[in-house]
C-alpha cells in the first residue's frame, strides 16, 4: 500500500515563504498523476498544482509564479515551494498521488490502481 507524509507547514506572515513535502512509501510501478491541492473549511479542495512522472507541471493561475512544484525520484518526495503567500491562501494543502503499485493481499502481492492523499498540513498566512 502507499502512503504519504506530508511535512513543512506551519505560520508564516504575508509575502513570505514556505516549502512543504510529501514524501511516498511503498512499491509505486507507474504514476500517473500527482500534485497539490488546498482546502479551506467549509469549502470544496481545490486543485494548486500537478507534476507528471516527466516533472512537467501545471498551475492554477492564482498561484503561477509564486507556487512551484518538484520531485525527487531517488527520495520518492515531491515538494511545493509556497513564496509570496497571502493571507486568503491559509488553507490546509493535501499532497495526492495516483499511481500503480504493488499491494499485499494475504500472502501474496497484487498490482492495484489508485489515488492516494496525504493526511493534510496547515498553512497559516497571518501577521
Amino acid at each position: 500500500q502507499v502512503q504519504l507524509v506530508e511535512s513543512g507547514g506551519g505560520l508564516v506572515q504575508p509575502v513570505g515563504s514556505l516549502r512543504l513535502s510529501c514524501a511516498a512509501s511503498g512499491m509505486i510501478l507507474n504514476i500517473y498523476s500527482m500534485g497539490w491541492y488546498c482546502q479551506v473549511p467549509g469549502k470544496q479542495r481545490d486543485l494548486v498544482a500537478t507534476i507528471s512522472s516527466t516533472d512537467s507541471t501545471n498551475y492554477v493561475n492564482s498561484v503561477k509564479g509564486r507556487f512551484t512544484t518538484s520531485g525527487d525520484n531517488a527520495k520518492k518526495t515531491m515538494y511545493l515551494q509556497i513564496n509570496s503567500l497571502k493571507p486568503n491562501e491559509t488553507a490546509v494543502y493535501y499532497c495526492y498521488l495516483d499511481a500503480i503499485y504493488y499491494e499485499q493481499v494475504g500472502g501474496t502481492f497484487e498490482i492495484s490502481r489508485g489515488e492516494t492523499w496525504g493526511k493534510g498540513n496547515q498553512v497559516t498566512v497571518s501577521s
